[in-house]
């Protein structure tokens, strides 16, 4: 199939397969006389895997590492196990960082909407970041 079959069958545009090209991600299988790119089935599948690393946080070039350079019949199980517990870790500990601001986000909005009126604003500030560096502690 033309890249423009390819694209409209893995939902990405033309460009984005010509960077995923460029970026060492997917080739072609072949090349018309006329110049125009084509593709297997096979390209469908490794646009579909390699949309979903990216949405999984893997960036192109740990998906490219883990891309088999024969074909989706040739993953190595033994590296392929390893990144995916490696991204595991690393959306946990993002998970972690995220839910340590969204508590301190919360704290602020808190702070602010229990601002004393006889407070002023530079003191409730210094209130605020009093706050904050307890939770830290």
């Amino acid at each position: 199939m033309k890249i423009g079959e390819l694209a409209a069958a893995a939902d990405v545009s033309p460009s984005r397969i010509r960077f995923y090209e460029t970026a060492g991600l997917l080739a072609p299988d072949e090349r018309t006389a006329a110049g125009y790119r084509m593709y297997g089935e096979a390209a469908v599948k490794a646009l579909q895997i390699i949309k979903q690393a990216q949405l999984a946080g893997f960036t192109l070039a740990e998906i490219k590492a883990l891309l088999p350079a024969e074909g989706l019949g040739g993953w190595n199980r033994d590296a392929v196990l390893p990144a995916l517990r490696r991204k595991l870790v690393a959306i946990e500990e993002m998970q972690r960082q995220l839910s340590q601001s969204e508590r301190k986000v919360r704290a602020v909005i808190d702070d602010i909407e229990a601002k004393p009126a006889d407070v002023t604003c530079e003191e409730n500030a210094d209130l605020i970041m009093a706050h904050l560096n307890s939770l830290l502690a």
